[in-house]
């Protein structure tokens, strides 16, 4: 992960730096992608077998939907369906939420906060580099907060 700064000038103040962590230095690449026409089941045990809480559902090349526990559990078994005779085309949730590689991490958090999603996926362009999730930008604040925590050490030195 890299931090990079930034300096910005406030009127009145002396230059300061600011930390930014960008989508791209957070993103998990390893993701699963699937075709609609899967069944649940199929897709379930292979979501098992990687311990992925999601699968992004491809039709004729291209991302249109995401599978995630939710879905199995509001689509699937609540409804009593049987999971070898569902397509994940049926279940998945349309209208993805991307972001951009340069996108910095707090309108990347806000956003999925205010959109009410847990997984957002990370483009450079027209590619898919990863998703971020939720877990993953709990996971990586301690690591972010140390990061700053010393720059700011640093830069508070007389030496």
């Amino acid at each position: 992960m890299q931090v990079v700064p930034h300096f910005c000038k406030f009127p009145g103040s002396v230059l300061t730096a600011t930390l930014v962590l960008y989508a791209k230095d957070i993103v998990e690449p390893d993701f699963i992608t699937l075709p609609g026409e899967t069944t649940a089941l199929d897709a379930a045990k292979l979501m098992v077998e990687k311990k992925h809480g999601f699968a992004l559902i491809f039709i004729n090349g291209k991302p249109v939907g995401i599978v995630t526990e939710w879905d199995y559990l509001s689509k699937v078994v609540a409804q009593d369906r049987s999971p070898a005779s569902v397509l994940l085309r049926e279940i998945m949730t349309e209208n993805l939420v991307m972001v951009q590689a340069g996108e910095g991490i707090d309108s990347v958090s806000k956003l999925m906060a205010d959109r009410g999603v847990r997984r957002v996926i990370v483009m450079d362009k027209d590619r898919i580099l990863g998703v971020i999730t939720s877990k993953t930008i709990l996971r990586r604040l301690e690591e972010y907060v140390n990061r700053i925590s010393s720059q700011i050490a640093r830069l508070q030195s007389p030496f």
